[in-house]
């Protein structure tokens, strides 16, 4: 048996499809969630602890009956234009609960940290792809409370002997597994690749595109689309490496290649084969033009090899996915 891992957040969109990746690899896995946004039908290996990330008296109970040698922490919130409305929320439940977790690993001496962060804390980014060591400026509650948890574990990482991290910074995750075992279940839709799913099979009457008007080729915003099945396959690279090598690192995890939204419209289209409604909408709070990673760290330190890059695979995985849900 391999290492024992905690999974925060494990029955949620991307946690679940890590823990199943773990599952196959044959790790030992503790899964808690609240299943505020994660459901237990995601859950395809490890034993479930339904509770709250806040409550200090579970984690100590966790980390007493469980010998866990590393934790990977998925539990957030993360829609941006919600973070703008309610930011008090989000610094509660990003950071102050991460900050939470980090102090139960230091007192049962858990050594082995991976942080599910976000593109976000580029704020405007560039107009190219944004390496690790790129100013990091994020410009919604969303990206502040993420970067909040990346210096805590830059500082905690100097100060505590033998505690190291892997930050993993996301860009736009989509897909589902390519099994059709899981996919997003989320009763929160707001990622685009899922909601113009949703309209391609009829179940929302028409796709809005949140600003048109945008300084980039067609007016549309940019944006890095990884599937989640490569970025799942990155926590196990970084999981391997962290207890191999045990050197703190933040990495960017995204393909390197942008694709516009109306890009995206028109792929699901000829995927699905539907022209359904995509209708111009004002911007949304807290949405740069252009977001791209420079994937080249994580490819080198890691060995990292995505096998999805390509957006229609990533647009016909998760539209099966929804004509799965749909059956039910």
């Amino acid at each position: 048996m391999k290492n024992k891992i905690l999974v925060v957040g494990g029955a949620g969109y991307i946690g679940s499809h890590v823990v199943k990746l773990l599952g196959e690899d044959g790790y030992e896995i503790l899964i808690l969630d609240n299943l505020s946004t994660g459901n237990k039908e995601a859950i395809t290996y490890g034993e479930l602890i339904v509770g709250e990330l806040a409550d200090g008296k579970l984690l100590d109970s966790i980390f007493m009956e469980h010998k866990i040698d590393a934790v990977m922490h998925f539990a957030g919130s993360i829609v941006v234009p919600e973070s703008v409305e309610k930011p008090l929320e989000y610094y509660k439940n990003n950071t102050a609960n991460a900050l939470l977790l980090l102090q139960k690993c230091k007192e049962h001496k858990v050594e082995n940290f991976i942080f599910s962060s976000t593109a976000a804390v580029y704020g405007e980014g560039a107009n190219r792809p944004v390496k690790e060591n790129d100013p990091v400026n994020p410009i919604n509650p969303y990206g502040r409370s993420k970067l909040m948890v990346e210096w805590m574990l830059e500082d905690i990482s100097k100060a505590w002997e033998d505690f190291n991290y892997i930050t993993l910074r996301y860009f736009n995750v989509a897909g589902a597994d390519p099994d059709g075992r899981i996919g997003q279940s989320s009763p929160i839709c707001t990622h685009l690749i899922k909601r113009a799913a949703l309209t391609a099979l009829g179940k929302i009457d028409e796709l809005q595109v949140f600003g048109t008007d945008y300084d980039t080729t067609d007016g549309t915003c940019i944006r890095d689309y990884i599937h989640i099945t490569d970025l799942s396959q990155a926590h196990l690279d970084a999981l391997a490496y962290l207890i191999k090598e045990k050197k703190s690192h933040v990495l960017n995890c995204g393909y390197g290649v942008g694709h516009s939204v109306n890009e995206v419209v028109a792929t699901m289209k000829e995927v699905s084969g539907v022209d359904f409604k995509a209708n111009p909408a004002d911007r949304r709070a807290g949405d740069p033009p252009f977001l791209m990673s420079n994937p080249e760290k994580i490819k080198s330190l890691l060995g990292w090899i995505p096998k999805y890059d390509s957006l229609n695979f990533m647009v016909e995985s998760a539209l099966n996915w929804e004509k799965h849900l749909h059956k039910r």
